[in-house]
């Protein structure tokens, strides 16, 4: 058997979103924080871009949402810090996050659920696609945050919603 394929594309592009977040807290002025909220931008779409033209790993599908949540959350920690985002806002932003860490936990502990199976959906994608919206919102215009606050208040809702269904979906099915 062939060992696993570890340094694909995907995967090398998934992980740069680490550095990237790293970059990010420590970058001081906006055209570079409008690169970097760029470039992770980039990096995400051109990875699942990648991956669903056959170069796929177990690594990548683990690799791409934790990559993904670590940016985003490293950047909404430091607007949060220094006061430019409200901690209702960084929670509502991240409630999907939140909601997802949850149902994971969930799978893991009802028998006969594996938490391997439930993959990206069209609803978690939109949330990560206004999350990153909304990086762009505050590094460019902060005051806008009050209407940008509302699509992905209701995109998460819409994920939540979706992955609680789906859980429930599988364990009616597990139990078959």
């Amino acid at each position: 058997m062939p060992p696993p394929r570890l340094l694909t594309l995907p995967n090398l592009l998934s992980f740069s979103r680490v550095p990237l977040a790293v970059a990010f807290v420590m970058a001081d002025r906006t055209p570079t924080k409008v690169a970097l909220v760029g470039a992770a931008s980039i990096t995400d779409m051109l990875d699942g871009w990648l991956a669903r033209r056959g170069q796929t790993t177990q690594l990548g599908a683990l690799l791409d949402p934790i990559a993904d949540k670590t940016f985003v959350l490293a950047a909404l920690s430091s607007f949060l810090f220094a006061g430019v985002l409200s901690v209702r806002d960084y929670f509502i932003v991240l409630s999907r996050d939140f909601g997802a860490a949850i149902g994971f936990l969930v799978a893991y502990l009802l028998p006969g659920l594996d938490p391997g199976r439930f993959t990206a959906r069209l609803s978690g994608k939109v949330v990560t696609s206004l999350q990153l919206a909304v990086l762009f919102v505050l590094v460019l215009r902060p005051q806008w945050m009050r209407w940008a606050i509302w699509p992905i208040a209701a995109a998460s809702l819409w994920a939540i919603t979706d992955y609680t269904l789906q859980l429930h979906r599988e364990r009616v099915r597990s139990r078959m």
